[in-house]
């Protein structure tokens, strides 16, 4: 195998019938993978399905001379996430590759937000990442070899109004990736985040339009829009955490911005305020605010 290629290896990336994901599977597919393009083809609210988006991608890899099967089962179901992984050794002898890139969006205010919304869109983030990795580590830790990648996403490190379960469904997947890849190490297998500043996607436009019709300055969210990336900057990020000159990075998390690409570290202790002996509550909290807490408005 070339140095940095994928000649051999067997990818999963899931929620690969758009965007990001598709734009993962192409590039995994020209570096030399067999890929299971996997996409339920729901909306981005988790609505319907459509074989097509899936059969699209499958297509334009083979076209191109790569090898590419269509998967349509939904990463929320644990053993329908089974025949996901299962569709990548029956037809290409194995998996060495898993990118948990399927989503779902949809919220409300917490006030006005349901459980049914809560648990969908939850659902496809934890358990999509939880029941793929749980089936692909498997067969990985047999074989000593394994790349996962995980998207992880600010709003459910920073947050983002409106979207709890969005948030909470990426802010799970940055504690899942935290533990995993403490899990997986002693297996030859790693496993990153990637965390991509917003990309030219149908979730991304689609959001867009929404605060447009919820009153946002027009002017502010075209500003948004000429912005935003293309996908293909995320997947180079993502096929490159799942080379073998990626061995020693483990448990780590990148954000991407166009060229820009940087090591995440959203836990880092930046302010400290130090007492000896115990505090007491009030002298706690008028400590607190001289730390230069930044307004949430700042955060969006």
């Amino acid at each position: 195998m070339m140095a940095g290629r994928l000649d051999g290896r067997v990818a999963v990336v899931t929620g690969s019938g758009r965007g990001i994901g598709r734009a993962i599977a192409h590039k995994l597919s020209d570096m030399g993978a067999a890929v299971v393009v996997n996409d339920l083809g729901s909306s981005t609210q988790g609505s319907g399905s459509d074989k097509s988006p899936a059969d699209q991608v499958v297509s334009e890899i083979k076209a191109k001379g790569g090898k590419a099967i269509a998967n349509y089962d939904n990463v929320a179901d644990f053993e329908a996430s089974r025949r996901i992984i299962e569709t990548a050794v029956k037809s290409f002898g194995k998996i060495d590759i898993l990118v948990n890139n399927a989503g779902t969006t949809a919220g409300a205010p917490i006030y006005e937000l349901t459980p049914e919304t809560f648990a969908a869109v939850v659902g496809v983030h934890i358990f999509g990442t939880f029941n793929c990795t749980r089936h692909a580590c498997t067969y990985m830790k047999n074989q000593k070899w394994g790349r996962i990648v995980n998207l992880v996403s600010r709003a459910g490190l920073i947050g983002s109004q409106g979207a709890a379960p969005y948030g909470a469904g990426k802010g799970g997947i940055f504690g899942f990736t935290n533990v995993v890849s403490r899990d997986l190490a002693p297996f030859g297998i790693t496993v990153n985040g990637v965390n991509p500043a917003a990309a030219n996607t149908r979730m991304v436009t689609e959001s867009m339009s929404r605060a447009k019709g919820h009153g946002t300055d027009t002017a502010q969210v075209e500003r948004m829009m000429r912005v935003v990336q293309d996908p293909e900057n995320v997947a180079i990020c993502a096929a490159a955490l799942c080379t073998e000159e990626a061995a020693n990075i483990n448990g780590q998390y990148f954000f991407v911005q166009g060229g820009h690409v940087g090591l995440f570290q959203p836990l880092t202790i930046t302010k400290h305020v130090y007492k000896d002996g115990m505090w007491s509550p009030q002298e706690l909290a008028k400590a607190m605010g001289t730390m230069e807490i930044p307004p949430l408005s700042a955060l969006y």
